[in-house]
């Protein structure tokens, strides 16, 4: 496990002489590392000077120095400490990450921008003290889980909780008691469970007890009173009883592992409201623990230890024989000590002890309660162990690369504008966002705005962003959503589908055969339907469409089939040069006349969406055909550019297509209703909408539409029409 005995605080965090702090946190390191640390404190007492941290009040660099005694104590390498000493450069410098690779390394920046990264988030999420203690204690698990997501280096947790656990010791002088009761609530819903998961139990006992100090000040004076001897007392006490314990092992010739600590006061208060025991009836106030090889070396050192000290009856358990529910097995015993001090000792093997630690019978798990997430404390208990690995690794300059760590992957962490933590799986987008927090949500959502700027609704979401949801005052979700896998999570998706399920079976099958009839199109096909129908496993093309209308059936799978009952043709090795000097033409089916060439295939390039009367004018592509452009298109005057020989003359002929798509844009002031009055005047026009983005922010709406016309000249009519709408400013074409 994690051990910090803390000298360097105690003894140097306040002192007066910088020499001395500069001595205590270079101690025992390699002059390497020792140079990087002795550089970084230098930086740090020139850069911040006297100033003091907010909110507490605290100098900045004796806070800084303090800080970083309990990383060194933690044997997380000198960049850690260097790291925890920089800590507040980004307030400092603008480019505080290149300026810190160039003067430091890049480990330390990115260390360094790691726990900013960590300062930001916990400020901005937030709790809702209204709500349930259930739903704040579901807050808080969300928000660690958040921390431990976002750290490519685990230090960078330790280093927060070194920095929070110096805030703690220095609480005391902030005047607001509102002030110290919220960071002694967020220490103790957030750090301190934090710190005992990943094992640093010397940084948990302190976070607990000066967070409950603050909280409960009664309780704690109570029970401080009760133990009657200073912290410091029950440690040395607990020192000499391991020492009586050693020695006594190693006459009777037993390989043994001793450790032991003072139970802390929350601690001591938890257990007291949890079994509703007086103070007199705790004997685990001192605790022994002992870890030997073999089971009958456990009944071995159980016998000794009763011939020590006098057992005190009915308080041995022998969780070797009748394990808990959670398999965890150990020897419990209570005996009264030296200076008749009841003392608690267990006694398990080291195998017993790494399954209580790090398997199904973990310790915080066990201490936390609630319902485990198997995978979750599978990923804590490789931490744990990365942790102690650390103190057996010989070579300590290869450390620091195993300190990094992407076991939470799976998961993004993201927040809403009040600081609520959502959690989601990874790549999901803006609109599974919007359905998590609300399903009428999630229909109504039009757009999303990450950390402050408008975004597609597409776009993957990353640890750490706050996310607002721009929404309709009614409407409905996209068909779009679906078929452009622009939701990933099984809940948007099936709201979605469950949404069109309950609109008007007819709908559904228009809105599925405008869908079929896009794809065909665009595969340049035209199916048997029934064979198509028959390979879908559907009774009839209406049921293919409504499975298409209702988001069931992807256009990958339609694709899939349609190309199994019609293979797409070996694309044409098209040479332009060939396609000039040939004597015909003829008119392909989009109804275009490509000069001198007959039986190509075209394509309308989506880009400039052309349609009659539009000038055109083909391009040879490579592979796919002629591409028909409008002759001002943006897109081929760069084409052109590089290939001009590819150019080729076209033309409207006769027309086998019905409709086609143009693109136009309407800006106007927004206004409830706005969007209403301009779909009414396509549905009068009987124009159909393929698709729509709307966009809104200060009052100003910016709207795309995609109709389908059979040519341009009556677009004009209904532009116009548009241009009347109250609110609108402009109609046109893009």
């Amino acid at each position: 496990m994690v051990s910090v005995t803390r000298p360097l605080v105690d003894s140097l965090a306040h002192a007066a002489d910088p020499d001395r702090w500069l001595t205590g946190l270079i101690s025992g390191l390699p002059p390497e590392g020792a140079s990087l640390v002795e550089r970084a404190f230098h930086t740090a007492r020139e850069h911040y000077g006297e100033d003091k941290l907010p909110p507490v009040g605290e100098r900045l660099f004796t806070h800084a120095v303090a800080a970083a005694a309990i990383v060194a104590d933690m044997e997380l390498l000198a960049d850690a400490i260097a790291a925890t000493l920089l800590f507040a450069m980004p307030d400092y410098r603008g480019d505080y990450v290149d300026w810190l690779k160039k003067h430091f390394t890049p480990t330390v920046a990115e260390l360094v921008q790691g726990v900013s990264r960590m300062r930001r988030i916990t400020l901005l999420a937030s709790q809702d003290r209204e709500e349930t203690p259930e739903a704040r204690a579901q807050q808080a698990e969300t928000m660690r889980k958040m921390l431990l997501a976002m750290v490519a280096d685990i230090r960078i947790v330790l280093i927060k909780l070194a920095w929070r656990t110096q805030t703690m010791h220095f609480l005391s002088r902030v005047p607001q008691e509102s002030e110290r009761r919220r960071i002694a609530q967020e220490t103790m819903d957030l750090f301190a469970p934090l710190a005992n998961r990943l094992g640093v139990w010397q940084v948990k006992w302190e976070l607990e007890d000066l967070a409950f100090r603050y909280l409960q000040p009664d309780s704690y004076k109570k029970i401080a009173r009760l133990l009657d001897e200073r912290r410091v007392e029950r440690i040395d006490y607990i020192e000499r009883v391991l020492n009586d314990l050693r020695r006594e092992l190693a006459h009777a010739h037993i390989e043994a592992d001793v450790t032991g600590r003072p139970k802390h006061i929350y601690s001591i208060w938890k257990k007291m409201r949890k079994k509703n025991l007086d103070f007199s009836e705790l004997y685990d106030i001192r605790a022994v623990r002992v870890l030997v090889h073999s089971l009958k070396d456990c009944y071995t050192v159980l016998g000794l230890v009763h011939s020590m000290w006098h057992p005190i009856p009915g308080e041995f358990d022998d969780y070797v024989s009748n394990p808990k529910p959670n398999d965890y097995k150990s020897l419990h015993t209570a005996v009264v000590g030296p200076e008749d001090k009841v003392l608690e000792v267990q006694i398990r093997t080291f195998e017993m002890h790494e399954h209580a630690e790090y398997g199904v019978a973990a310790h915080w798990r066990y201490k936390e309660g609630g319902q485990g997430d198997s995978q979750y404390e599978a990923k804590i208990a490789w931490l744990r162990q990365l942790l102690e690995w650390r103190e057996e690794v010989s070579d300590r300059t290869a450390l620091s690369s195993e300190f990094q760590t992407a076991l939470f992957s799976d998961t993004i962490y993201v927040l809403t504008p009040a600081g609520k933590v959502i959690s989601l799986p990874q790549g999901s987008t803006p609109l599974d966002f919007a359905y998590s927090l609300h399903t009428d949500l999630g229909h109504r959502c039009r757009g999303a705005k990450i950390d402050g700027q408008i975004v597609p609704l597409s776009t993957p979401l990353q640890n750490g962003q706050r996310i607002e949801i721009l929404a309709a005052k009614e409407g409905g979700p996209s068909l779009d959503w679906l078929h452009d896998g622009w939701v990933k999570t099984h809940r948007a998706i099936s709201k979605i589908r469950q949404w069109i399920r309950q609109q008007n079976v007819d709908v559904a099958i228009e809105a599925g055969r405008q869908v079929f009839e896009k794809e065909i199109q665009r595969l340049s096909v035209q199916p048997n339907l029934e064979q198509l129908s028959e390979k879908l496993n559907f009774h009839k093309i209406e049921d293919v469409y409504a499975a298409l209308g209702h988001g069931e059936l992807t256009l990958k799978a339609l694709a899939q089939a349609i190309h199994s009952i019609h293979p797409p043709p070996p694309a044409p090795d098209l040479d332009p040069n060939s396609l000039i000097r040939a004597s015909r033409g003829s008119f392909d089916s989009q109804g275009v006349l490509i000069e001198g060439v007959n039986n190509l295939m075209t394509v309308l390039a989506k880009c400039c969406k052309p349609a009659p009367p539009d000038a055109v004018v083909g391009f040879v592509t490579r592979g796919r055909g002629i591409s028909i452009h409008r002759t001002n298109c943006l897109t081929l005057k760069r084409l052109s550019a590089n290939a001009p020989e590819r150019l080729i003359h076209a033309a409207w002929g006769k027309q086998e297509r019905s409709v086609f798509p143009i693109d136009i844009e309407v800006l106007a002031r927004d206004r409830n209703g706005l969007l209403r009055d301009i779909s009414d005047i396509f549905s009068r026009e009987k124009l159909n909408v393929t698709a729509v983005n709307t966009q809104s922010r200060d009052l100003k709406a910016s709207m795309r539409f995609t109709v389908e016309v059979r040519n341009v000249s009556e677009l004009y009519r209904v532009l116009a029409r548009i241009t009347d709408v109250p609110g609108v400013q402009e109609a046109r074409r893009l």
